[in-house]
């Protein structure tokens, strides 16, 4: 089973475009990343830069508006995320408690979707999706 652990960092709703981390907690999330690639689990992993450096594209009136960061009404914003691939959520949210996270993040553990296991109605609407996410593996 995949999951994504996406990290939540508090306060990253107003940091600045050209923030970049602290070289200590560099050093402690390498280190992190070093066992989830060591323990043969990683599968994916990068940082976001904040949203004041994004765009925000909406559909509220049917065709799409875009709006640069920062995002005012904003409280969560996700500031980066690891793949993994293990064999429960139990030992998913182990490796999340074992991350380097300061008292003003938190991360949220969500399944990735099992496509073989969905009905045949919705499978049959899937195609080639297992294809094409391997393609655009192959071109990492």
């Amino acid at each position: 089973m995949r999951f994504m652990m996406l990290v939540l960092p508090r306060g990253y709703t107003s940091a600045a475009p050209d923030t970049v981390p602290d070289p200590e907690r560099v050093k402690q999330m390498m280190k992190y990343n070093q066992e989830l690639l060591d323990a043969g689990v990683l599968r994916a992993m990068d940082g976001l830069e904040p949203p004041s450096a994004g765009a925000r594209v909406t559909y509220d009136t049917g065709k799409p508006v875009v709006t640069d960061g920062p995002f005012a009404e904003a409280k969560e914003v996700l500031g980066g995320f690891w793949v993994i691939e293990v064999a429960s959520r139990e030992e998913a949210v182990g490796w999340a408690k074992r991350a380097p996270m300061n008292a003003d993040e938190f991360i949220e553990v969500r399944k990735v979707h099992d496509y073989e296991d969905w009905p045949e109605d919705v499978k049959k609407e899937i195609g080639n999706f297992e294809e094409l996410r391997q393609k655009a593996e192959a071109k990492r």
